[in-house]
This record gives C-alpha cells, sequence and structure tokens, in this order.
C-alpha cells in the first residue's frame, strides 16, 4: 500500500490541537484525507496554517455533530480517555486513534519505542545516539516533541518513538521491533483514574509484537517487570547490579552486558545520577537487541549527557550545589533525584495530578529541610512538618532565598518537584529556568544569611 493510500479519501476528526494534534492534521490532510480538528481554546498557534492547508478547523468546544460521517477519531495526548467528545466516538462506534498510529501507518522503516513513567526522554536520545554511532540515519521523536507521524515520512532509517501513556491508550497499529518499559509508578492519575488503567496503557507498547520482536524489561522494577513479562516476544532485561547473560547491567559505575558467554564493558555514563545511569542500561540493552555493535553503544554511553533539567548543577552560591530537576515531575522521580545525596534541601510541590505524595518521606534521611511551592503546598508540608524545618514559599524566586537560607554548608539545594508545573508556570523547562535564573543572582548578602 503507498502512503497516500493509507489515509486518502478517508475522513478524520483530529481532537486537540496541541504538537500532536496538529502534526497529525496536516499529515493526514497532506496524506489526501478529508480532516476537521476540533479545539476547546478559542486561540491555537498554527491554527491558521492548518486552515490554510485545507484542514476544517473548529475552536472553542468539541460537538457531537463534529463526529458526523467520521470514520476514524484521532485524540491528541492532552484529551483524558474519559472527555465526552471520545465517549461520543465509542458510543457511535468511531475508532479512537493516536497519533501514533498515523505515523505508525506510515513508517516504513524499523522502530524502538520506549515507555515507562520516568526517562522516556533520555533514553529516547539515548537510543537514537547509539543509531548514529552506528552509522544509522537515526532519529528521536514521538512525544520527545517530533511527532512521530512527521518523522515518519522523513526517509530516516530508523526511529527512536517516545511514547506515553497517553498515547499508548488509543493506539491500533504500533508495532516497534523493540520496545522498552523503563519503570512504573503512580502518575498522570488525573488522567487514567488509576494505577491499574496507567498500568494497562503502558503495556500496550508491546501489544502487536511477536516473533522476531523483541520487549526490554527493566529486573528491578517489580510492578514494570511483571508488565513486561505479559510480552509476547522475545524479552532482554537491565539492571542495577551484575547482568545474567543476555542481560545488560551496571557494575559501580559502568554499564555492563553479558553476551556470548562473557561480559563486555560499555563505559561509565559521564553523569553519575541513578536515574542517568539506569536509562543508559535500558538504551544499550535496546540498542544492543536491536543489533547494534556493541562499539557504537559505547561510543554514545560515554559521550551523551544528560537533558536539561535533569539534575544539572545550574549554580554554586559559596559552597551550597543548586541542582535543576524540574523534570522530576512525580514522585518516583523526585525520589531518584535524591539518591545517594545528603544534606540536601528539597523544593517540591505543584500540580499533583491526583497522586498522593506521603511516599516523598522515604527520602528524609537526604534531607535538611523543604521548600514548599505550588497548589500542593498544603501536602508537602504535612509530609515533612516536625521531621525537618519547613517553609512555604510563593513564589520560585522566594523558594530559591528560602532554601539557600536553610541550606548547611557543603549542602545542595534540589528543584524536585514531584509534580506537574502547569499550576505556576507554562511547563518544567520554564519552571527550571526561572530556578536557574534565582539561583545565579542569589548571593550570600542577598539571602542575608551569615555562613
Amino acid at each position: 500500500m503507498s502512503a497516500s493510500g493509507a489515509f486518502a479519501g478517508r475522513r478524520f476528526v483530529v481532537v486537540g490541537l496541541g504538537v500532536a494534534g496538529r502534526a497529525a492534521a496536516r499529515v493526514l490532510t497532506e496524506e489526501g484525507a478529508h480532516v476537521l480538528a476540533t479545539e476547546e481554546r478559542s486561540e491555537v498557534e498554527g491554527a491558521a496554517e492548518l486552515v490554510d492547508l485545507g484542514v476544517d478547523v473548529r475552536l472553542g468546544g468539541h460537538e457531537h455533530e463534529h463526529l458526523d460521517r467520521a470514520d476514524a477519531v484521532v485524540a491528541s495526548p492532552g484529551v483524558p480517555e474519559h472527555a465526552a467528545v471520545l465517549r461520543w466516538a465509542t458510543e457511535r462506534g468511531i475508532e479512537v486513534w493516536s497519533e501514533l498510529d498515523v505515523g505508525a501507518r506510515l513508517c516504513r522503516v524499523p522502530y524502538v519505542a520506549i515507555t515507562g513513567t520516568n526517562g522516556k526522554s533520555t533514553t529516547t536520545e539515548l537510543v537514537a545516539a547509539m543509531l548514529s554511532a552506528a552509522g544509522l540515519d537515526g532519529m528521536a521523536c514521538g512525544n520527545i516533541g517530533h511527532p512521530f507521524s512527521v518523522a515518519a515520512r522523513e526517509g530516516h532509517d530508523v526511529l527512536a518513538v517516545e511514547a506515553s501513556s497517553f498515547q499508548l491508550r488509543f493506539h491500533h497499529w504500533l508495532h516497534p521491533r523493540v520496545s522498552v518499559l523503563l519503570n512504573i509508578a503512580p502518575d498522570h492519575l488525573d488522567w487514567h483514574g488509576s494505577l491499574e488503567t496507567y498500568g494497562a496503557a503502558k503495556a500496550r507498547i508491546f501489544e502487536l509484537q511477536g516473533q522476531g520482536d523483541i520487549h526490554v524489561g527493566n529486573a528491578d522494577d517489580p510492578a514494570a517487570a511483571a508488565i513486561s513479562r505479559r510480552a509476547r516476544c522475545a524479552l532482554a532485561w537491565f539492571r542495577d547490579g551484575a547482568p545474567a547473560p543476555g542481560e545488560v547491567g551496571v557494575v559501580g559505575a559502568e554499564i555492563v552486558a553479558h553476551r556470548d558467554g562473557r561480559e563486555t564493558g560499555l563505559g561509565r555514563p559521564v553523569h553519575d545520577a541513578a536515574g542517568f545511569v539506569a536509562d543508559c542500561a535500558a538504551a544499550a540493552a535496546a540498542a544492543l537487541a536491536f543489533g547494534l555493535p556493541p562499539e557504537a553503544v559505547a561510543d554514545a554511553i560515554r559521550t551523551m549527557t544528560p537533558l536539561p533539567h535533569r539534575g544539572e548543577e545550574v549554580a554554586r552560591v559559596g559552597s551550597v550545589r543548586f541542582l535543576d530537576d524540574s523534570k522530576a515531575t512525580n514522585v518516583h522521580a523526585a525520589l531518584h533525584a535524591l539518591r545517594g545525596k545528603s544534606d540536601v534541601v528539597l523544593i517540591a510541590g505543584g500540580m499533583a495530578k491526583g497522586v498522593d505524595l506521603s511516599p516523598l518521606a522515604e527520602g528524609l534521611a537526604s534531607l535538611t529541610g523543604v521548600v514548599a511551592l505550588g497548589e500542593s503546598a498544603p501536602e508537602v508540608v504535612s509530609v515533612f512538618d516536625g521531621r525537618v524545618p519547613v517553609r512555604t514559599a510563593a513564589s520560585i524566586e522566594d523558594a530559591v532565598t528560602m532554601a539557600h537560607a536553610l541550606a548547611p554548608e557543603g549542602g545542595t539545594v534540589l528543584l524536585a518537584p514531584a509534580c506537574a508545573s502547569w499550576d505556576m508556570f507554562r511547563d518544567y523547562t520554564e519552571r527550571g529556568d526561572r530556578f536557574a535564573a534565582a539561583a545565579r543572582a542569589l548571593t550570600k548578602e542577598d539571602a542575608g544569611v551569615e555562613r
């Protein structure tokens, strides 16, 4: 079937005009489909360009009649599965797709798909770097910001596709050569409704895999490993520790593969944060499963640095370090950020997404203080009050000043919010950038602290 033959003459309704929704509307139209796109907001970036392309754009809400004559609905990741418009589609027998389906139907090259609660973007970029190191034209795409439906038509040799639970929930066509489930922890429960539904969405990454395909699982995460064992294809594993035959492990600070009866060192990641090292092991397992040579895998591991807002040091005031892990948008990620650290003042809080924050107390041994921020600040305070000094800040700038005042000599101020940023910021990037700017502007005199 030609690319245009997949969609020519068919009628699609694209629900939601975020990055993925706009891409799906554009690609479907260019492939010959008739597209009506709806969005709750009254103004959307790029709407005029879609209209010029021939998309029927309807802003200001989703209406029942928008679904008339639709062959399928493509749901943007930001549209929750319980949204009325998706319920209407289901009641009328209209198939609901993900933007991933548009890419999967058009893709003519093999791809590696990566999901999990944390580490998706880093692992996707690592796999893409390993593909490039092997001499292939590889591209990181999907939920990472470059939509799969766009990348699928660009002529690459192979793709590394980040897949979110929102996208996986509705997919029908995603069939990766290699799939990866990094971890599972409570997140996005406001969208999915329960941890069970969230995990079921993640499990769909290997739903269409079979003979000749490989799924990579995390041997150290019991919940994720239980899901991975349901895959109906070959299994490969990564772990923290010495690898069993066929696995990739972390020994000391080095990534090690157990292949062909012996262990092969794949190098030391340039950053020793626990989450980044685990992502390197996962990417290595995926790349080796795909058939890449160990040399290419090792080259990427030795040179890849973490993506922004994932534990980077952004300032040092006297002996106090300021670390930006704004991408730690759930409890699991925040606890990872605390691992191996001491004398930390934690800045936490934001939009909790329906998740219980009380497990943050597991990081108590690393802490000398906490600054609570955002709409979940009262819950953060309740977790730590009476255990360590706790302050509540009205802004990220105030939080930085308060945290610095609490930090001991040689201590660390860590932004690892355990929450989404949308209550106070455009996204986690803006939150991290403002944290970094406030930290760089800070001096001991500004904070009024004598040490």
